[in-house]
């Protein structure tokens, strides 16, 4: 259900428990060097891209590289659109990183996703379900795939049980 100033339920929750974060922080944690594609596009690409100028809740999208505060530039990076601002010109969305470093299982916050024919991912990955980042259509290179609405409400639920004390 969305808010008149077009934020979701879970959203507001997200920002009262202060973890919606700008794109450039996304890859403190998950550096692309980590992950199986470098970061490079050449890597990802397995057939002509397709240009979308929009995206939906559950598309799998490549983001490309900004400019962290101190200079440096962030690359490459898959995110789960999990919600979005459909009120703001351009449309806002909310994603969840995605990483192929499984080592990060042990957080109880990261969820596997599995490579299927719907998801399009080259193998299976985590969702870090701790953090939203805020992600513009201008910084998406392209979609890959997409997770059913069934897993976005297990990413949802799961920021919300761990997140539940921050909104006491």
């Amino acid at each position: 259900m969305k808010n008149e100033d077009g934020l979701s339920d879970f959203m507001k929750f997200a920002y009262k428990c202060n973890k919606v974060r700008d794109l450039e922080e996304a890859f403190e944690e998950y550096p692309v060097e980590n992950e199986w594609h470098k970061g490079k596009i050449e890597n990802v690409l397995r057939e002509t891209d397709v240009q979308y100028n929009s995206y939906e809740i559950g598309d799998i999208v490549f983001v490309k590289e900004y400019y962290y505060p101190d200079g440096n530039i962030g690359n490459n990076h898959f995110f789960v659109i999990i919600d979005q601002n459909n009120m703001a010109v351009p449309i806002e969305n909310f994603g969840m990183l995605l990483s192929s470093n499984l080592n990060k299982l042990k957080y109880k916050s990261n969820k596997i996703l599995k490579r299927n024919e719907q998801n399009k991912l080259y193998k299976d990955s985590i969702v870090k379900t701790d953090v939203i980042y805020k992600i513009l259509n201008s910084q998406i290179i392209f979609k890959i795939g997409k997770v059913d609405n069934n897993k976005i409400e297990e990413y949802k639920s799961s920021f919300y049980q761990n997140n539940k004390e921050t909104k006491k």
